[in-house]
């Protein structure tokens, strides 16, 4: 999303010539697809970690432009809003330490980072959404000054045709109406990218798919927003519903939402994703690259398929496919469920949890996949991000005969092993797993994501002061325990 554009307007004969060259790069993409040697390489494991940028009394920090260019850091990017960044992140071989160099790229880059915010008078936060958020924070006069926000903002406005709606329980619930989709930039995530092999595309997809909602409920970390108590993980029900552009007919058919968790389990690879996208959804950016993907691999390059990269960054799946022409042409699957925060180890432990998890039942997916069908994982997705550790989630079993509920802290305490398991499959050092892992089991013992740390604190906080202070003052703990990197099971109350 931070890739500018050179214009804003667009005709019919832009969305013709896009469509076309959407129709091109599929058929780029199935001829790589039938190539043996294609995205053969090794795995690797990289991640795009979202902050929010808060002034010295923790209100947001409209300077995200400002601090992009005096930061210098080719790594770092634009977001929507104009108090986010975003840090693109190396991605590192399975060989590497992956995660423990996961871990301390962001150390080292919100160390740097923070230096520089603070010369402007400001800090910056890994938090799924920020406590101190005033409705003022939002509108037109909060978006990123990039022709490519502009454009979208624009685009989406003119698909709905009226006001985004916003409704959501909880034990405040919030109903309100936005003229813009500026409240999507209240969502920072934290983004994890897997390269897999094209032939083990579809089963490792299906697995992540599968266990996304146990790593999301316990790495939850985003209870609510301008003061009211929803969703541990407020951030699902919000992102979707703030660039919503569908009139929803209780009685007739409707299109799926840009935001959503898929449409089905894979059957058969990557390319079926891809052309899932490109069926469903209508372009809302069409700009076409300035070469073919004809052109580009009559050259012998791995084709850009530029357009078909575009159009997947409006479109905003949970989990989804990944194109890259780097490295001759690979496939990557991008888990983008994880809120961002508590801090850097914990973000990494919930990465190592999901996917480990995902590649220990990998062999078995297609066994076990008969006995959930997709409205049901689903439902544990909005579940998971509703209750987060109270949650009760339909899990199937090899030996099921009928559905049953399930504590989602009973799943994940039995998929501890299978991640282990999952992560030694893939070759990593077993300290690396056992840190990471053992992280989260210790969450899991004491009952304590980030969340449920935000919601328990607050509540403490509001016995001794005003509401308004109790949220800078929860705000400030959550900033000085996040930066001593302290696992959030370990955060005193």
């Amino acid at each position: 999303m931070g890739i500018e554009i050179d214009k804003i307007e667009f005709s019919v004969p832009d969305f013709d010539a896009f469509s076309a060259s959407l129709e091109e790069n599929l058929n780029a993409l199935y001829q790589l697809l039938q190539r043996p040697d294609f995205g053969q390489g090794s795995g690797s494991i990289g991640a795009e970690l979202e902050m929010y940028l808060v002034d010295d009394q923790g209100f947001p920090l409209y300077a995200n432009q400002e601090i992009l260019e005096e930061a210098a850091d080719p790594s770092l990017t634009l977001e929507l809003n104009r108090y986010n960044l975003e840090f693109n992140l190396p991605p590192f071989g399975l060989a590497e330490r992956p995660f423990a160099a996961t871990e301390q790229a962001i150390l080292e880059r919100l160390a740097r980072l923070g230096k520089v915010a603070a010369r402007r008078g400001g800090r910056v936060v890994p938090i799924g959404i920020l406590p101190t958020l005033r409705d003022t924070d939002f509108g037109p006069h909060c978006v990123t000054d990039r022709r490519r926000y502009h454009a979208l903002v624009q685009q989406l406005i003119k698909r709905r045709g009226g006001h985004f709606n916003i409704d959501i329980n909880g034990e405040n619930p919030l109903k309100m109406t936005m003229k813009d989709i500026t409240l999507e930039g209240a969502n920072t995530s934290f983004q994890v990218h897997y390269r897999v092999a094209p032939d083990a595309f579809a089963d490792t997809f299906n697995a992540i798919q599968l266990v996304t909602p146990l790593a999301l409920a316990i790495g939850a970390n985003s209870p609510g927003i301008f003061g009211h108590t929803l969703w541990d993980e407020t951030r699902i029900p919000l992102f979707k519903q703030s660039i919503d552009t569908r009139y929803v007919d209780p009685y007739g058919w409707k299109e799926p939402a840009r935001v959503n968790f898929g449409q089905g389990w894979a059957r058969r690879g990557a390319e079926e994703l891809f052309r899932e996208v490109v069926r469903i959804y209508p372009p809302l950016l069409p700009l076409c690259n300035g070469r073919t993907a004809a052109e580009e691999m009559a050259a012998g390059q791995a084709p850009s398929l530029a357009e078909l990269r575009l159009h997947q960054s409006t479109v905003w799946l949970w989990n989804r496919p990944i194109y890259d022409d780097a490295d001759n042409g690979h496939l990557r699957i991008e888990m983008r469920a994880l809120p961002a925060g508590p801090s850097a180890v914990d973000m990494v432990a919930n990465a190592a949890f999901l996917i480990g998890a995902a590649e220990g039942l990998r062999p078995v997916i297609n066994q076990l996949l008969p006995a959930i069908p997709f409205r049901n994982a689903e439902y544990n997705f909005y579940r998971a991000a509703q209750y987060g550790l109270d949650a009760r989630l339909v899990w199937p079993e090899l030996d099921q005969s009928g559905y049953r509920e399930q504590a989602v802290v009973d799943v994940i305490r039995r998929m501890l092993p299978v991640a282990r398991a999952g992560l030694e499959s893939m070759g990593l050092e077993h300290s690396e797993i056992e840190h990471y892992i053992g992280i989260v089991e210790e969450r899991l013992d004491k009952r304590q994501s980030g969340a449920a740390w935000q919601r328990l604190k607050l509540a403490k906080l509001k016995q001794e002061m005003s509401s308004r202070e109790a949220a800078h003052a929860l705000l400030e703990a959550f900033i000085a325990l996040s930066e001593k990197n302290v696992p959030v099971a370990r955060w005193p109350l």
